[in-house]
């Protein structure tokens, strides 16, 4: 063989490889990855630390997907932004997603990661305000975009008219109404803004703290929803399961290691202001909602627990948050059961 045919047939061989892994690339290509949109409720901060670390920890990524978090703030709603489909799941509060069902967008609970409620009524015993009868003829601070049917049901409950029997201030997300006495109690969470009043020097010897849990007019808060229709696409639901089984990974390790979330939470923070030591305290007092973190029924929507909420948001008196039982129509166990296998 000359050098010449020797050379042709090198170049044959060379082609004839190039050729097959060509073909072998077309038959058997990379899997790109799955997207997912999260629409979360509020800023970044601890609330929602467990979704911040199933995606820096590569839980998400484990799981062939590529999920992005979308923070919230004043303006944004998370039942605006899943009707106008720019996010597949959100986190909401059960009131705002049921009174959202029943206006026209059928929402429908898929996970509840937080079991037990952190909303409390803030008051300063200045006020005068040691029981609920004491808030008649009070000024109370109250948050509004979804998060104000807990408040408007227990007054219901407690026979109080809005602009008749107690003053409704449209609260601001911050405690500043409480310190400049504007008002006699505010809306607070017992991972934040229950703390800011603190770190601003009020002592809590001076407040009096009402938790709608302890009231019995609870309602189901930081549950995830997606669009009822989404359900019946098996590739959806599939792709559910797999966020899920990330998901609550990420809030096990949050709730076991408070001080790591708090870290990836505020390396999130675009705005600066968030410190690891506030949003570690804020995880410990998150870590208190989830009483299944840890446990195989992590995320498991209790069905007594949602019969509760619908029951209580129905019982408003005169203005009831729902009208109509959405029976179990709002909440489905299969993109839950789908991430245990």
């Amino acid at each position: 063989m000359t050098r010449v045919e020797a050379l042709r047939l090198s170049r044959r061989a060379l082609l004839a490889a190039a050729a097959a892994a060509s073909l072998a690339g077309a038959t058997t290509p990379a899997l790109a990855a799955e997207k997912v949109t999260l629409q979360l409720k509020w800023v970044p901060q601890a609330q929602f630390a467990g979704y911040y670390v199933a995606a820096a920890k590569g839980y998400y990524k484990a799981e062939g997907l590529d999920v992005t978090i979308k923070p919230g703030g004043p303006d944004i709603s998370p039942v605006q932004v899943i009707a106008g489909k720019s996010a597949d799941v959100v986190v909401n509060w059960m009131p705002d997603a049921l009174a959202a069902r029943e206006a026209g967008v059928p929402l429908v609970n898929i996970a509840q990661v937080f079991d037990k409620s952190g909303l409390m009524l803030t008051c300063k015993k200045s006020a005068g305000v040691s029981s609920p009868k004491d808030l008649k003829g009070k000024t109370l601070g109250v948050w509004y975009g979804g998060n104000e049917y807990p408040f408007l049901n227990w007054m219901g409950k407690l026979g109080f008219k809005p602009d008749t029997d107690i003053k409704v201030l449209k609260q601001g997300f911050n405690v500043d109404p409480l310190l400049q006495n504007q008002a006699a109690c505010i809306s607070t969470m017992i991972y934040n803004e229950y703390w800011q009043v603190i770190d601003a020097g009020v002592k809590e010897a001076d407040l009096t703290t009402f938790f709608y849990e302890r009231e019995g007019v609870a309602s189901l808060e930081d549950g995830l929803y997606v669009l009822e229709s989404n359900l019946k696409d098996k590739a959806f639901v599939a792709r559910m399961a797999k966020f899920l089984k990330a998901t609550f990974k990420g809030w096990n390790d949050a709730v076991r290691d408070p001080e790591g979330a708090a870290r990836i939470v505020v390396a999130q923070d675009a705005s600066g202001t968030a410190t690891v030591a506030v949003q570690k305290r804020q995880m410990e007092n998150v870590a208190k909602l989830i009483s299944t973190a840890g446990t195989a029924k992590i995320g498991y929507l209790d069905p007594a627990a949602y019969e509760r909420t619908v029951k209580v948001l129905l019982s408003g008196g005169s203005s009831p948050v729902i009208k109509k039982d959405p029976g179990k129509a709002a909440m489905s166990h299969a993109v839950w059961e789908a991430a245990q296998k």
